[in-house]
């Protein structure tokens, strides 16, 4: 079989590479992807969620419609919001994604 391969093109052109230079590179990008995009979310999440157990009676919060009104009622997963005279809508907890400070919709 030799003579449809060159003796000079068969030989070894250098060096083989590390086999461990792909594994590296893939370990660096998954770090990098880590604290870059997944631990801000995670973090993000997490204020999120102290945030929603804490509402209670009372609290002036915007949900993410962006209906501002004042907690009238809170359930295990439901909020009743008043957001005028004797206007009351029931939203979920985790719609909720601001919560303002006291005095703010008065002043509004």
């Amino acid at each position: 079989m030799d003579f449809l391969i060159s003796p000079a093109f068969a030989q070894a052109a250098g060096p083989q590479p590390s086999p461990w230079s792909p594994l590296i590179m893939l370990a660096i990008f998954f770090l990098v992807f880590f604290f870059l995009v997944i631990r801000p979310q995670m973090k993000r999440a997490k204020e999120h969620r102290e945030m929603v157990s804490a509402l209670s009676k009372g609290d002036e919060v915007i949900t993410s419609g962006g209906v501002a009104g004042r907690i009238d009622e809170v359930g295990e997963s439901f909020l009743t919001v008043e957001v005028a005279d004797g206007v009351r809508v029931k939203v979920q907890k985790q719609a909720i994604t601001v919560v303002l400070p006291k005095g703010t919709l008065k002043a509004a």
